[in-house]
């Protein structure tokens, strides 16, 4: 079967000015040029422009998505297969935050009581799940599984004061760095030390100052670590937050 633009257009759903875009960015080239200079789609193309709609709702960039078409592995039947586990795992997150907003409005009618740790265990879970798809293997490398699945623990029994006390003392921690570039002293310093100790002992299980240091350490060897604290302060601050705590561990 071959389509014209503006028959693919209303079948799929799209605008002829979409597919005219992927066509210059090269994604999706029409299978010929008929000989008025319309483009002219096949059946394979009508495949491709499935698997780039697929991506889409997933959120992947066009970008990732040529990047991924166009590599000379690519298997339209694996990339269906993972297309449809990461739709599975949205869906499952859709599921709870659903299931976490039933609840919700049932406590707000009086129909159920729930606990206050119950509202945020959604988030927590996410939260978790999160960490370890970004950070889980450099955290393995540094510490023992136990020790990650210790403050796993720790973290999930966190409360909302927890959670409002953590955010206060997080942000407290940027303001004081900040000052800090502006005005080094050592009363600030130690404040800036005792912060982010008292931010982590929320959800470490023993406090040490080796493992404080191994923490910094990787702050300032993982961009991505780095980018937490230098995105919140707006300027670079992981070299003054780990060169702080070095001298309180020493």
């Amino acid at each position: 079967m071959k389509y014209t633009i503006k028959k693919l257009a209303e079948i799929a759903d799209v605008s002829k000015r979409t597919l005219r875009y992927y066509d210059q960015i090269d994604l999706l080239k029409p299978n010929e040029l008929n000989k008025s200079n319309y483009r002219i789609y096949n059946e394979k193309n009508v495949n491709q422009l499935q698997q780039i709609l697929f991506y889409r709702a997933l959120g992947f960039p066009l970008s990732k998505i040529k990047q991924i078409m166009n590599d000379p592995n690519f298997s339209r039947l694996e990339a269906l297969k993972s297309q449809r586990e990461m739709l599975i795992e949205q869906q499952s997150e859709i599921n709870k935050l659903l299931t976490n907003i039933n609840q919700t409005i049932k406590d707000y009618k009086g129909e159920v009581k729930m606990a206050d740790s119950e509202k945020f265990e959604v988030f927590k879970k996410k939260q978790l799940e999160t960490n370890e798809l970004d950070y889980g293997e450099e955290l393995r490398e540094k510490y023992k599984k136990s020790t990650i699945e210790q403050v796993n623990e720790k973290y999930s029994q966190l409360d909302k004061n927890d959670f409002k006390n953590m955010k206060e003392i997080e942000n407290n921690l940027i303001v004081n760095l900040l000052k800090l570039r502006k005005n080094p002293n050592s009363t600030l310093e130690e404040k800036i030390y005792r912060e982010h100790r008292q931010w982590l002992e929320y959800t470490w299980p023993n406090y040490t100052k080796e493992a404080h240091r191994g923490l910094v350490d990787m702050y300032l060897s993982d961009a991505r670590f780095a980018k937490y604290y230098d995105d919140k302060a707006k300027v670079p601050v992981i070299r003054l937050l780990h060169d702080v705590i070095y001298h309180y561990t020493n």
